[in-house]
């Protein structure tokens, strides 16, 4: 259970980068459902920093402690962290990617997490 509520959070994105360049804190909330069944909810307490790679790109760095609260059992504290890299194709046109981890809630493996995507403006 508590390692389908981890792919469920990796899943769903756990944060694109922050709006503002240099050092922040990202506190986010990520809960699971299988249909309308609630599984959980990991909340992530997040420092980071991003900055530019030159004019056209950019990344993110972040990691802290993550509370990974189950509907059916204990609550456990986990390490966890990601960081991602996001490109201007053109004017209109970007790609993103990200890499995530966690350590295993109450005694469970460790989890990864990639996310890829192109986001085309109007």
């Amino acid at each position: 259970m508590i390692k389908s509520l981890f792919v469920a959070a990796t899943a769903m994105g756990m944060a694109a980068a922050p709006a503002l360049a240099g050092p922040y804190v990202n506190v986010e909330a990520n809960s699971g459902f299988v249909g309308s069944d609630y599984q959980g909810t990991v909340t992530d307490f997040h420092v980071g920093y991003e900055g530019d790679l030159g004019e056209s790109a950019g990344y993110y760095v972040q990691m802290g402690p993550s509370l990974v609260t189950p509907d059916d059992g204990d609550a456990d504290t986990v390490f966890s962290g990601k960081t991602g890299i996001g490109v201007d194709l053109s004017e209109k046109l970007s790609v993103y990617g990200e890499v995530s981890f966690a350590t295993g809630a109450n005694g469970a493996d460790n989890g990864y997490g990639t996310k890829a995507g192109v986001t085309y403006s109007f």
